[in-house]
């Protein structure tokens, strides 16, 4: 008999110095809104008003923290010195795009946090994080270490938890976590098959490649995370990523992709060789998989990546409904809208949609899907989880009321040189570690 499971969403907490950088190359989102201002306070309380929606229908929902930033640590490691306000001036003066690197508040996108692998995958029988090295892109490639000590801190049983460090940080291994893997499964508690997409071959030239993107994630890296997570060969299947679609915005396969439960939501140029994976999937699922895949006549690449139509959560509802989150840009997209209602008419397997204001966090690339982190819980598992991060009633009153209190209306890059931001920030984080109850996970904590 299958233990009853359900799947909880961990959302990433906006950070204090949320900023449109154009930091992302291959993002077209990111980097067509560099320089515009942006509104910190604004951006958190988007996430928080997602989440606490999602808990009020009755989905298992936490937050996970941002990373300190601005990150003095790193900035020290490439040799400014002197106070820290001495540190941002020097950063500023000689290498502006660095220092914004360093207070890029991406972690907010916990799909990239990390790959998990459910319990009843593993052949522990434990829950499996190995926080992803990001190692595509610098300002990314700088949060492993606290990630893993947020999600130690978030998930901190050793009966039930298991955790590892990140892949080797070097190109071969690049690993963007969550946000290239998929779960199908029949009921959460069962086995299920675990999905990872890749954008190439590391040590194989002759394989295709995209041409102008980068392909930030490597079929290594998705073999290596399998081997740690101790899943069974014959439940896991593995997928190139169109590289097409990579060299027209799709960044990771979370853009042109999403799944849950037996269902594949996904556009017909998402994976090379697709009728391939379809079999592939759907044998080691035991048959009955449910593939939903748009056609590009309906909704091109180019609206894929401006609406974020697939960027969405697939969410299974309490009473058996399956729930699509959607961006409020899928509204604005016509061709997108006419899909989505479409969809709902024919019943295919979704039930509901229900459209978010993520503006802040879309305008920076990232839509409902990018912002969570997905965990499959036993009710053990459950009740060993920090329960000071899972959102209810009195966590959003107070989270929203730290955002109030400590956070910006508006921010440009300029700001990220003022010595008050980092006071700001980091008394902010310090409150919240309490309020989560994570200990000391930030580096100017532990010195």
């Amino acid at each position: 008999m299958n233990v009853r499971a359900t799947e909880a969403n961990f959302d990433g907490l906006v950070g204090p110095t949320h900023n449109y950088a154009g930091l992302s190359f291959g993002n077209v989102a990111s980097t067509s809104n560099v320089a515009a201002p942006s509104n910190p306070k604004e951006a958190a309380l988007q996430g928080l008003q997602k989440a606490k929606t999602l808990a009020d229908m009755g989905m298992v929902q936490g937050v996970l923290a941002p990373q300190e930033r601005p990150d003095i640590h790193t900035l020290r490691r490439l040799g400014f010195t002197g106070s820290d306000a001495a540190v941002l001036q020097a950063a500023a003066k000689q290498a502006p795009k660095v220092l914004a690197a360093c207070c890029s508040a991406s972690s907010m996108w916990t799909a990239n946090a990390a790959t998990v692998s459910p319990s009843a995958d593993t052949a522990d029988g434990k829950i499996h994080f190995t926080p992803a090295n990001l190692t595509n892109k610098f300002h990314r490639s700088i949060e492993h270490e606290v990630t893993g000590r947020i999600l130690k801190g978030t998930f901190a049983d050793q009966n039930h938890f298991a955790h590892h460090t990140a892949l080797p940080g070097v190109e071969h291994f690049g690993d963007e976590g969550a946000a290239n893997h998929t779960r199908f499964c029949r009921e959460y508690g069962d086995q299920g098959v675990e999905f990872f997409v890749y954008g190439r071959h590391a040590f194989d030239a002759s394989q295709p490649a995209p041409q102008t993107f980068p392909a930030r994630h490597t079929y290594e890296a998705s073999e290596a995370v399998a081997r740690l997570h101790g899943l069974d060969n014959s439940k896991v299947v593995y997928a190139l990523q169109n590289p097409d679609v990579i060299d027209q915005g799709v960044f990771h396969n979370d853009v042109i992709a999403v799944g849950n439960r037996d269902i594949l939501f996904c556009h017909d140029q998402a994976f090379h060789h697709q009728a391939e994976v379809y079999n592939q999937l759907d044998k080691a699922f035991g048959g009955g998989l449910r593939v939903i895949e748009v056609p590009s006549s309906a909704v091109s690449v180019d609206d894929a990546v401006r609406s974020y139509l697939f960027n969405s959560q697939l969410i299974a509802l309490p009473n058996g409904e399956t729930l699509l989150v959607l961006p409020q840009e899928c509204e604005q997209n016509p061709a997108v809208w006419n899909y989505v209602q479409q969809l709902l008419s024919e019943k295919r397997g979704i039930d509901q949609v229900k459209v978010f204001d993520l503006k802040q966090s879309m305008s920076n690339g990232g839509g409902p899907a990018c912002l969570r982190l997905r965990v499959v819980l036993t009710e053990a598992e459950r009740q060993a989880v920090n329960p000071a991060t899972l959102i209810n009633d009195n966590s959003y009153n107070r989270l929203t009321d730290w955002v109030n209190r400590h956070y910006r209306d508006s921010l440009t890059e300029a700001d990220l040189a003022d010595p008050q931001l980092l006071i700001e920030s980091r008394t902010a984080l310090d409150e919240l570690t309490q309020i989560l109850q994570l200990g000391s996970v930030y580096p100017f904590q532990r010195v």
